[in-house]
């Protein structure tokens, strides 16, 4: 087995209907231009709010991808 390097970095996501959504928002767009991900972790969820209504759901995402060696 050869040994890995793997990055990982954060995103934040968002969507209008959930926090599955936004998390899953961010890794797919992430997707679009890296390769090999590998692990996505949720790091803080929120929630943003106007005139006292939540108007979009923030996932923060720690994602991982493997360097291609």
């Amino acid at each position: 087995m050869s040994d890995s390097v793997y990055k990982v970095i954060e995103l934040v996501g968002t969507s209008a209907t959930s926090w599955e959504e936004a998390a899953k928002n961010a890794v797919e767009t992430a997707g679009k231009s890296l390769h090999n991900l590998r692990v996505a972790e949720i790091q803080k969820l929120d929630m943003k709010v106007e005139d006292n209504k939540v108007v979009a759901f923030r996932a923060k995402v720690s994602l991982s991808f493997k360097y291609k060696t």
